[in-house]
């Protein structure tokens, strides 16, 4: 039991290393967080996304698009632009903070803004492919078709699951803090920061080569 177990485990543990960091898409769902405005639909579609993307690496297209650089290339210009504007969106807020208020959940963006923001922060993430569907698609051919292989996505793709429901309900515990403007002059600052400076890293590490 323990050894059909190992893949599932080693893709849990794997997943987990890679989300686990700060970056512009954690970022945002912290933010939703706070504000307690559409969690759900946040933290199940960035899950969903990763374990689409988790699928189609270990069914084989990491392969196919370590192929094609230039591929990679476009996505990362268009995501750069993304997290430029953003980051601008969010040192803006940094500049004119508001509290968050005891009887406000923050919904000031409709459902359907916070999920278009969400979209391109998941899917013009130029490190969402790289993680999910190269990395986790390359280190999963170590383990056998069909039955092993699955259980090392399946794993990979709850950690997703697991980090993402976390972080947007968890965040909740940080709500008192974030009752001060200067908390959120803080974060939103940082997030500007964590946003222009992965677009000059994929800029570079795109476009120099």
């Amino acid at each position: 039991m323990v050894l059909a177990q190992a893949p599932f485990f080693a893709g849990l543990l794997l997943g987990a290393s890679l989300i686990i960091a700060i970056g512009a898409q954690n970022a945002f769902v912290l933010r939703q967080g706070l504000l307690r405005a559409h969690r759900f639909p946040v933290a199940l579609l960035c899950a969903l996304s990763d374990a689409l993307l988790i699928v189609a690496g270990v069914g084989g297209l990491g392969i196919a698009i370590g192929h094609h650089p230039r591929v990679l290339a476009g996505v990362a210009c268009a995501g750069a632009l993304v997290l430029v504007w953003y980051g601008v969106q969010a040192l803006r807020r940094a500049i004119h903070p508001h509290a968050l208020a005891a009887d406000t959940h923050g919904k000031s963006s409709s459902m359907w803004q916070v999920i278009a923001a969400c979209v391109g922060f998941t899917w013009l993430n130029p490190h969402v492919y790289l993680d999910t569907v190269l990395l986790i698609g390359s280190l999963a051919s170590a383990w056998p078709l069909p039955g092993p292989r699955l259980l090392f996505a399946i794993g990979a793709a709850t950690s997703s699951f697991i980090w993402f429901f976390a972080l947007a309900y968890g965040a909740r515990l940080l709500a008192p803090l974030f009752r001060k403007p200067m908390a959120w002059r803080v974060l939103d600052g940082l997030i500007a920061l964590v946003m222009w400076s992965i677009a000059i890293k994929l800029l570079l590490s795109f476009l120099v080569h």
